[in-house]
């Protein structure tokens, strides 16, 4: 379990910094998205910055401090709703995919941080 708990958070805390790379580069694809979704540009930062801030704190939580890493991947889980939602709202489903495999990264973390002794 605690292997599982490990190799799947490493794997989101990576997926979310990449992506918060790419939306304070403002990536091509970030941009096209957002204006896709209906998302300003001047939120990017912001997001980029939930996003770090979630990776960051899945990994104070393998460091040792669980609730910390619970609290974060939660706070992912939420986000990552929203992001679902977003796309859900502004009828843009041929790359939810992105944002829904974020949300499964999120909620398998969450699960396994609990499960392996939260």
């Amino acid at each position: 379990m605690f292997t599982a708990y490990v190799v799947v958070t490493v794997t989101t805390i990576l997926a979310n910094a990449a992506i918060a790379v790419a939306d304070v580069l403002r990536a091509e694809f970030v941009l096209a998205n957002s204006a896709e979704v209906h998302v300003p540009v001047t939120w990017l930062p912001w997001l980029a910055a939930l996003k770090a801030a979630g990776a960051v704190g899945l990994l104070i939580g393998l460091l040792g401090i669980r609730p910390l890493g619970i609290a974060a991947a939660a706070g992912l889980v939420l986000f990552f709703i929203g992001a679902v939602a977003t796309h859900v709202r502004a009828r843009v489903f041929h790359n939810i995919a992105f944002p829904g495999a974020y949300l499964g990264l999120a909620v398998a973390s969450l699960t396994l941080a609990v499960l392996a002794g939260g």
